[in-house]
C-alpha cells in the first residue's frame, strides 16, 4: 500500500475513535453543568448523578452496538459499517448541544438526551473494533500491529482533546457563561469531526469481500463461535479493568486517597494518557517482528507483579512519584492495548470478524469496564484499604493471561481478506 493511501486509511480508521473520545471527555468536563441543565434544580448531587447515569445507559449499549453495526460490517463491508456508525455518533453528539434544557422543556428534556446517549452507545459499539479491523485488513504484513496501534491512538487523543477543549472554554469564559451555555460548545463542534470522519471514509476503497454473505453473521457467531467469543472476551479483561482504573478512576482515586487537588490529579492523568500512545506505537512495533504472545504476556505478567508497588509509588506525597508509579501502568496497559487489535483481527475467521470481535471486546468492556470504577469505589471505602484496585488489577492481568496462552501465534500468518 502506498504511503499516502496508507495514512488516508488510518485516518480514516481513527477519527471515528477520536469523536468518540472526544465526546467522552467534554460529557464527563461538563457533567455538572448538563445535569443542572437538563434536571430538576432540587438536589445538586442527584444532578450530577443523573447525567452520569445517562451517560452509562450509553455505555451499556455498547454490546448491542457492537452487535448491530458488527453484523453489517460482515454483511455488506467495512466502509458502510464504518459511515453508519460515524454519522450515528456525530448527529447525537450535536443535538444535545442543541438541546433545549428541562426549563423548556420539562420532562422530555432528560427523555430525549437519554435517547440520544442510547444512539451514541448503539454506534461506539460497533465503531472501535470495525474500524481497527478496516485499518489491519488493510495493513502490510510486516506493520499489522503497528497501523492498528495508531488507528487506536485516536480513542487516546479524542480524550485529550475533549479535555483540552473544556480546559480552554474555562478559561476563556466567564464562570456563568460556561454554566449557562459554553458547555454546548464542545458538542457542536463534534459534527466537524464527524463530517470530516464521513469525507474521509467516502473516499478509500473497501476492503475486497471473497464471499457474498448469506444469512445472519451474528447468528453464526453465537452458533458456532462460542469457544472463540470466550478467548477474546477474556483477552479484553485486562484491557477493560487496567484502562478504565488507571486512566479514568485514578484522577478520583488520587485526590481522596493522596489528598492531591484535582486540577494536580488531571495534569499527572493528562500526562500519562499523552504517553500512552508512543508507547502504545513502540510495543504494537515490537509484536510486529517477534510476536504477539510474548509482548502481551510480558504485559499482564508486569500488570500481576507490579500492581501493588506501582499504587504504592503513587500513594507517596511527592508529586514525581505518584507519576512513576502510573508510568508503570502505562508500559503495562499501552503495551497491551497496543497489541491486542491485531492479536484479535488475526485470530478471527473473515466472515465473522467485525461480529465477533465486536460482541466479545464489548459485552467485556460494557460490563467488566463500565463497572471498574464502581467497583473500585466500593472496595476501597468497605475495606479501608486504599491498594483495593491494585488487586483487581493484577485478577484481570491473570485472566488475560490464561486468554493469550489460548491464541495461537499469528504475527506471522497471512490474513484472509473480508
Amino acid at each position: 500500500m502506498a504511503a499516502g493511501n496508507t495514512r488516508r486509511t488510518i485516518a480514516a480508521g481513527a477519527i471515528g475513535n477520536v469523536l468518540e473520545w472526544y465526546d467522552f471527555a467534554v460529557y464527563g468536563y461538563f457533567a455538572a453543568a448538563i445535569g443542572r441543565a437538563f434536571f430538576p434544580q432540587e438536589d445538586p448531587v442527584a444532578q450530577v448523578l443523573a447525567a452520569f447515569g445517562i451517560f452509562a445507559v450509553g455505555f451499556l449499549m455498547r454490546p448491542v452496538g457492537g452487535a448491530v453495526i458488527g453484523s453489517l460490517g460482515d454483511k455488506f463491508g467495512r466502509r458502510a459499517a464504518l459511515t453508519v456508525s460515524v454519522a450515528a455518533m456525530a448527529i447525537p453528539t450535536f443535538l444535545v448541544g442543541i438541546l433545549p434544557d428541562y426549563r423548556m422543556l420539562g420532562v422530555a428534556a432528560p427523555i430525549i438526551l437519554t435517547l440520544l446517549r442510547m444512539v451514541q452507545g448503539l454506534s461506539v459499539g460497533g465503531e472501535y473494533t470495525t474500524s481497527i479491523i478496516f485499518i489491519i485488513e488493510r495493513a502490510p504484513p510486516d506493520r499489522r500491529a503497528l497501523i492498528g496501534a495508531l488507528g487506536s491512538c485516536g480513542a487516546v487523543g479524542g480524550i485529550l482533546l475533549g479535555s483540552a477543549t473544556g480546559a480552554l472554554l474555562a478559561s476563556l469564559m466567564s464562570e456563568a457563561a460556561l454554566e449557562e451555555w459554553g458547555w454546548r460548545i464542545p458538542f457542536l463542534a463534534g459534527l466537524a469531526v464527524g463530517l470530516a470522519g464521513v469525507v474521509l471514509r467516502r473516499h478509500v476503497e473497501e476492503t475486497p469481500r471473497l464471499l457474498q454473505r448469506r444469512g445472519s453473521p451474528l447468528l453464526d457467531t453465537v452458533r458456532n463461535h462460542g469457544p472463540l467469543l470466550a478467548r477474546l472476551a477474556g483477552l479484553s479483561v485486562f484491557n477493560s479493568v487496567g484502562f478504565y482504573l488507571m486512566f479514568v478512576y485514578i484522577v478520583s482515586w488520587l485526590q481522596f486517597a493522596d489528598g492531591i487537588a484535582p486540577a494536580r490529579a488531571l495534569e499527572i492523568n493528562s500526562l500519562s494518557m499523552a504517553l500512552l500512545m508512543p508507547v502504545m506505537v513502540a510495543m504494537a512495533w515490537l509484536s510486529d517482528r517477534y510476536g504477539r504472545r510474548p509482548v502481551m504476556l510480558a504485559a499482564v505478567a508486569l500488570a500481576v507483579a507490579g500492581a501493588l508497588p506501582f499504587f504504592w509509588l503513587m500513594h507517596q506525597p511527592q508529586t514525581g512519584i505518584v507519576l512513576l508509579g502510573q508510568l508503570g501502568f502505562v508500559l503495562s496497559v499501552g503495551t497491551f492495548i497496543g497489541v491486542q487489535p491485531a492479536l484479535m483481527v488475526e485470530a478471527v475467521p473473515s466472515e465473522i470478524r467485525c461480529t465477533a470481535i465486536a460482541l466479545g471486546y464489548n459485552v467485556t468492556l460494557g460490563l467488566v469496564g463500565g463497572l471498574s470504577p464502581l467497583a473500585a469505589t466500593w472496595l476501597v471505602h468497605r475495606t479501608e484499604n486504599n491498594y483495593s484496585p491494585a488487586f483487581m488489577i493484577m485478577i484481570a492481568a491473570a485472566v488475560s493471561f490464561a486468554a493469550i496462552l489460548r491464541f495461537e501465534e499469528t504475527y506471522r500468518a497471512k490474513l484472509a481478506a473480508a
